[in-house]
């Protein structure tokens, strides 16, 4: 009598009552003619379902059958097999017991693959079977861009080493021309940016060390590193994002600035491109700029309900300054566009100066700053009054020329949005008075300060209630001993590649200023002073904002921690 492995898989679908003798015959005949497996042809002709048949093949092969699309799977194991090598031979590790390392397999007989793996890891490896398309859905998210570019690299590597081996030619910039647009070089360029919109990127680092090149996605404000190809591909790299930016490819002595857009995914992409000189190279950083993914309005941006009422109000005014402080990074810009949007009709006329414009808006006169051109902010400023504006967003107060004319602007029937890098939001009002403005002209003008960050967000698909440790507490003001403390952290998954996090909100803290902050602000009050009175008079400040989210299982406190550098 054969033994299951020595049955042919046919046979085991007929005794399972899967398929019918007739069925299996008909496919037989249909692989005559194709040369297809037959688990194949059973499945085109809806005799079977795919995990039926995966199913039937473990069982012949005496192998497990693994839904990878409900299995998680641990980091540290994925880290045992690189992921050119996993995506080489369609394999994901699932996980490891003592020496045996187990994989789930397109094809589990592929002795060479399991070999390989095998050597790399030093491990005994045991097979199983998954779906193929869940197997490619696993390497996507689990490795990312780093697979699938291992052909790509193998091919660009090649290209550079057959230019060498023909000679230098006489125009070195020619040779970067050529070697930018060398096929490989333009399809790795655009397997980078299109990984990065993939992940919610907002910035591209292409970073030269002495020996290699690390490229690295900024994603919800954090940096991690993606892959790092050889040194070799350091010119064709930077020259193809150099070309497409419309920059100048034979200067590296100088920083440069451009921008150029892409189509990726089926959507229209903006990219600001940025070049610094460096040691080892040009160092590149992109800012990736998605029209989809701006939030443009107030609703979304995370404002608690107090807080959304006192921002409509302050928009509600004719004249008078709002401003938005925080580091760089915190989406200030972001909440300004909102602000614009939500005030946004055909009986005003809204004229922005901006370095750089990062969206474009409908309705609104959009001015880019050029100081090269003389188009300063100052500058710009000055020529938009003479626009009939009703309303002015200056991207950033940077100096006191602008800080005068804004200000002046506020009170001259205007209502003027900007910002300014300030810690918190009281820090704005002596910013200012230190920068040259009159306190009585800043008492009058200003209507609120908003401060900002941007936390990350817990992943909603792996989101669980833990306690933290009594020092976290201690750190944030909660009493350790206190009862039924309970907060929430993301325990990690495929959804949000394992970080425990998806996405960013803001926290913020709201500056309303009445007749008892003017007057503080007209007697030259410090910003300790003003944040005293103004929390007296129902200003919650980040902190609370903060906690707010933390317990309603937002964020987690270790993330409001370090946002705002709570020690």
């Amino acid at each position: 009598m054969l033994s299951k492995n020595e049955r042919r898989l046919g046979e085991i679908l007929v005794d399972s009552g899967l398929i019918t003798s007739e069925q299996l015959g008909r496919a037989l005949e249909k692989q005559r003619g194709n040369g297809h497996g037959i688990g194949r042809i059973l499945v085109q002709l809806n005799f079977i379902s795919p995990q039926e048949f995966l199913t039937a093949l473990a069982s012949r092969l005496d192998v497990p059958y693994i839904e990878l699309s409900d299995y998680e799977i641990d980091p540290e194991v994925l880290k045992l097999v690189p992921g050119v090598l996993a995506q080489k031979h369609q394999a994901i590790p699932l996980f490891r017991i003592k020496s045996t390392l187990t994989l789930a397999m397109a094809d589990p007989q592929n002795i060479e693959a399991i070999d390989e793996i095998r050597r790399i890891t030093h491990l005994e490896v045991e097979p199983a079977i998954a779906a193929e398309n869940e197997i490619a859905a696993a390497l996507e998210n689990h490795y990312g861009v780093m697979t699938g570019m291992s052909d790509t690299l193998d091919e660009v590597i090649q290209s550079i080493e057959a230019e060498a081996d023909n000679g230098e030619p006489e125009e070195p910039e020619e040779n970067l021309r050529e070697l930018a647009a060398d096929a490989p070089v333009v399809r790795l360029v655009n397997m980078i940016l299109a990984q990065a919109i993939k992940d919610r990127a907002s910035d591209i680092h292409i970073e030269p060390e002495e020996d290699s090149i690390r490229v690295r996605y900024r994603v919800d404000g954090i940096l991690q590193e993606v892959f790092s190809p050889p040194k070799s591909l350091q010119a064709a790299i930077i020259s193809r994002i150099k070309i497409l930016s419309e920059l100048d490819i034979a200067e590296t002595r100088i920083p440069q600035d451009g921008r150029f857009r892409i189509r990726i995914q089926a959507k229209e992409v903006d990219v600001r491109v940025s070049t610094l000189p460096t040691a080892y190279g040009e160092n590149v950083v992109m800012r990736i700029l998605d029209k989809n993914n701006i939030l443009l309005h107030l609703d979304d941006l995370g404002f608690a309900n107090e807080n959304l009422k006192i921002i409509r109000e302050m928009l509600s005014n004719s004249y008078g300054i709002i401003l938005v402080t925080g580091p760089t990074g915190s989406g200030k810009t972001t909440s300004l566009y909102a602000f614009l949007n939500t005030i946004n009709s055909v009986d005003k006329n809204i004229i922005t100066l901006e370095d750089p414009i990062e969206y474009r808006l409908k309705m609104i006169r959009q001015s880019q700053v050029n100081p090269k051109a003389g188009m300063t902010f100052a500058f710009g400023l000055r020529s938009i009054l003479r626009q009939d504006p009703d309303i002015i967003m200056v991207g950033e107060i940077r100096d006191p020329e602008t800080a005068q004319i804004a200000i002046e602007s506020a009170l001259t029937g205007h209502l003027v949005l900007s910002t300014l890098h300030t810690n918190d939001a009281p820090g704005a009002i002596t910013r200012l008075v230190e920068i040259g403005v009159e306190p009585f002209l800043l008492s009058s003008a200003i209507i609120g300060v908003i401060a900002q960050r941007l936390v990350r967000k817990i992943c909603p698909k792996c989101s669980e209630a833990y306690t933290p440790t009594p020092l976290v507490l201690k750190r944030v003001g909660i009493n350790p001993d206190r009862k039924n403390v309970q907060f929430f952290r993301g325990k990690g998954c495929s959804a949000c590649k394992h970080s425990g996090y998806k996405g960013r909100i803001g926290i913020y803290e709201i500056l309303k200023v009445d007749d008892k902050i003017r007057e503080l602000i007209l007697l030259g009050a410090s910003s300790d002073v003003i944040r005293k009175e103004a929390v007296h008079r129902g200003m919650k400040i980040l902190k609370y904002d903060g906690m707010l989210k933390a317990v309603k299982g937002v964020t987690t406190i270790e993330e409001v921690m370090r946002v705002i550098n709570i020690s």
